[in-house]
């Protein structure tokens, strides 16, 4: 009986000490994004499609890869009417260069704005396998004309400033 008793006791410790996998499950919310939704001037309800945006953070060697399939050039354009990028979680402010139809053969279409984001920080806990996210509270934005060919973003509007999950538009742009 002390046997069968030690042997129990022995076993119920043993799978006590087991630990779960520290995996962080892929559908778990982690650093959100800044997204960004495009609307046409013209008419302010109205989503408008971006021609080959490429969009490169400041002191970059490549721009944010939207087309994860292209194996050229391709993959850092988009023509959607919004977009994710991340925000700096080491600094205060972000700064992009957002280019409207790069690539094309005819350069008197491209045209770039420069706009840095500034932005509070705040570590949040997650778990033990997926770590600490950050939360970003969007307080203003500058926005420069670096190549001097006017600013095509025409009217840009901060609609959520609490940058805490993708689902929902955090800037409103217009052109």
């Amino acid at each position: 009986m002390k046997k069968i008793i030690s042997f129990l006791l022995i076993f119920a410790f043993g799978l006590s000490s087991c630990e779960k996998d520290d995996i962080c499950d892929p559908d778990t919310p982690t650093t959100p994004r800044l997204v960004i939704t495009f609307y046409d001037i013209n008419n302010s309800t109205v989503r408008k499609r971006v021609t080959n945006l490429m969009v490169i953070g400041k002191d970059q060697k490549e721009a944010i890869v939207f087309n994860k399939t292209a194996t050229d050039d391709t993959r850092f354009l988009t023509s959607g009417d919004s977009i994710a990028i991340p925000l700096r979680t080491d600094a205060d402010t972000t700064t992009y260069k957002f280019t409207i139809n790069s690539g094309n053969p005819n350069a008197s279409l491209i045209n770039s704005d420069e706009i840095t984001f500034v932005h509070s920080r705040q570590n949040s806990y997650v778990s033990r396998a997926c770590g600490f996210k950050t939360i970003f509270n969007l307080s203003a934005f500058q926005r420069a004309d670096p190549a001097g060919d006017s600013v095509w973003m025409q009217d840009i509007f901060i609609i959520n400033p609490n940058i805490e999950y993708e689902n929902e538009t955090h800037v409103k742009v217009f052109f």
